[in-house]
C-alpha cells in the first residue's frame, strides 16, 4: 500500500479525478482519500513515482 500526501485536494470532485487518474492506468486500484489530512492511500500494481506522477499530472501536487 502506498501512502502519499497530496496537496490541492479541498472536495469530492477532487478525489474522483486522483482516482481516475490512477485508475486510468491502473484499472484495479483501490484508492482512499482523506481532504482533511490531505493523503491518499493506494493499493495498486503501480510504483510509487508512476503513481505520484499520474496525480501530479491530474493537478494535485504530492508533496511527500
Amino acid at each position: 500500500m502506498l501512502n502519499l500526501k497530496v496537496s490541492g485536494m479541498t472536495c469530492g470532485g477532487c478525489i474522483n479525478a486522483v482516482t481516475r487518474a490512477v485508475q486510468a492506468q491502473d484499472p484495479t486500484a483501490k484508492v482512499q482519500a482523506d481532504l482533511a489530512s490531505q493523503t491518499v492511500s493506494l493499493q495498486t500494481n503501480l510504483t510509487a513515482e508512476q503513481a505520484c506522477r499520474l496525480i501530479t499530472d491530474a493537478g494535485f501536487p504530492v508533496t511527500q
